[in-house]
């Protein structure tokens, strides 16, 4: 995992990335979308949207580089929230106490 101001970057992070690497570096127009379409669904499966619909007058390879990218997307947050539930349950891993922000109001400070 690299690192990004000095926090670890999430592998989804880092695979958006690097399509877009890609795509800016792309011999031709066609490659270059087709990178971009990939970093796309992986954007759209973070923020929990489908777009694929928007891509239906795309090339087959565009439209397919797009739900490779949503569905593997979809599939790294799914192993990282399995990851973090399994971390959770395991009883010989210390948990840290959750932090509780006190809300106060005006005056009662």
């Amino acid at each position: 995992m690299t690192e990004q101001m000095g926090q670890p970057m999430p592998p989804i992070t880092e695979r958006i990335e690097w399509c877009r690497q890609r795509s800016r570096q792309a011999r031709s127009e066609p490659e270059a979308d087709a990178w971009q379409a990939e970093a796309d669904g992986l954007r759209d499966a973070v923020m929990n949207r489908d777009h694929s619909a928007d891509y239906r007058l795309c090339s087959a390879e565009v439209r397919g580089r797009y739900l490779l990218g949503l569905q593997d997307g979809i599939a790294m947050l799914q192993t990282t929230r399995m990851k973090h539930a399994n971390r959770a349950a395991d009883p010989r891993i210390p948990q840290q106490a959750p932090q509780v922000e006190r809300i106060t109001q005006s005056g009662d400070e």
